[in-house]
């Protein structure tokens, strides 16, 4: 099936509206308009307003290529939706700087063979395939779900929720005949939702971080990566820190949580306010100082604040050098993994430096790293070698017959 890449979610650079979702003739598709705003209301941040709205995009597309209204969407659309993400594979997007030349804007579909499951040699983490993974299609479902039933209680759109809840969910009360020593199960599991894998966070080992930190171009990309490691924060709460958010003194930052919105001061390490200071001196009167100014710019002229993309960008340069393809939340999963580790430092500390509402999604630093338990076993196979070389048959007492041990011991019959 051929879903021509028509429409688009654009950005206002307002705050009154974030981003729109436009149609392929331009109109505002005010279904969603609606639904975004509400999203707003309820305190979502922009970054949740774009990834909604990219989900909404790809189902409005998918409308479009079969000629299905929004409002008229059955369960057969979406069903056939939910199979499209999982069999189509993602689009071939053109480069930017080649906009315009190709003249059809349809999604090639000729290279859309699956790629074997491999990984990087140097993390051992996969590889992105051509494939929609099993987390963006189950976020999708969600996504969808979620606004249809917004659009059912503003009594628009179809009368049933085309992304239904699984039949076993929808009957009876939930965890009705929960046990109270076992913990409790997620029961809004949609029909079309996939079974999403376990995943174990990957942290970066000391070696290979130092060898990381040592090819950082410049002194504010050292301060930025002191900061994720000793901090946890995650990268748009590091970036939204301003000028009088840091206390050297106190050796604290403060951040805006990702979900709470709420300020909160997070202790880094004396290394990163050592960084911080040689790249304040670095761009001395060359950004603009005072309170609720940002703390991180570009390094080149004109100075503009430094955003995520640019950070993203950077730390994706200095993982070419390596050969590596670590990401910026893999520095949060080291600082959380480093923290969880030491004796002296509860979990309950761990919990709330890292913004968690639930102890339970702090206990998954505690799972072993697959470098350490790679080596551990390694190693036991190993001694079990060095084991049995070193075996030697012992030899029997003086007075037994020889030809009597060999069928005693099975040695022959």
């Amino acid at each position: 099936m051929v879903v021509p890449q028509v429409g688009a979610l654009v950005a206002t650079d307002t705050c009154e509206e974030p981003y729109r979702l436009l149609d392929p003739s331009g109109t505002v598709v005010e279904p969603v308009a609606g639904f975004l705003l509400d999203l707003q209301a309820a305190g979502r941040s922009v970054a949740t307003l774009r990834s909604y709205g990219m989900d909404l995009l790809r189902w409005f597309r998918f409308l479009w290529a079969v000629g299905v209204a929004w409002d008229r969407a059955s369960r057969i659309e979406a069903r056939d939706f939910s199979r499209w993400l999982q069999l189509a594979g993602k689009p071939a997007r053109v480069h930017w700087r080649r906009r315009g030349q190709s003249g059809t804007g349809i999604e090639d579909r000729t290279s859309m063979a699956p790629l074997p499951v491999t990984v990087n040699q140097v993390t051992g983490k996969p590889l992105p395939g051509k494939k929609y993974a099993a987390t963006t299609i189950a976020h999708s479902e969600t996504v969808l779900r979620a606004f249809y039933d917004f659009q059912a209680e503003m009594s628009a759109g179809p009368v049933i929720n085309p992304f239904p809840l699984a039949r076993a969910r929808r009957a009876g009360r939930a965890n009705a005949h929960h046990n109270p020593m076992e913990p409790f199960r997620n029961e809004r599991t949609g029909l079309y939702r996939p079974r999403v894998p376990r995943r174990i966070p990957r942290s970066i080992p000391d070696e290979v971080f130092n060898e990381l930190f040592a090819r950082l171009p410049s002194h504010r990309d050292r301060a930025l990566v002191a900061f994720f490691v000793s901090t946890g924060a995650r990268a748009a709460e590091l970036l939204g820190v301003t000028q009088d958010g840091v206390d050297p003194g106190m050796q604290v930052i403060s951040v805006v949580r990702k979900g709470s919105r709420a300020v909160q001061q997070l202790p880094a390490s004396p290394d990163a306010f050592v960084w911080l200071r040689l790249y304040q001196v670095e761009l001395e009167g060359r950004v603009p100082r005072g309170r609720g100014r940002p703390l991180w710019w570009t390094l080149r002229r004109p100075h503009r604040p430094l955003t995520y993309h640019a950070l993203h960008r950077m730390f994706e340069r200095v993982n070419d050098t390596l050969g590596a393809n670590w990401t910026l939340h893999d520095l949060r999963h080291t600082a959380a993994y480093r923290m969880a580790e030491d004796p002296a430092l509860p979990l309950t500390d761990v919990q709330h430096v890292l913004g968690h509402a639930h102890l339970t999604t702090t206990q998954i630093y505690l799972t072993p790293r697959q470098d350490d338990v790679i080596r551990r076993v390694l190693a036991h196979h190993a001694g079990q070698t060095a084991r049995r070389a070193a075996q030697v048959e012992p030899t029997p007492a003086p007075g037994y017959r020889p030809e009597t041990l060999d069928v005693l011991f099975g040695r022959r019959p």
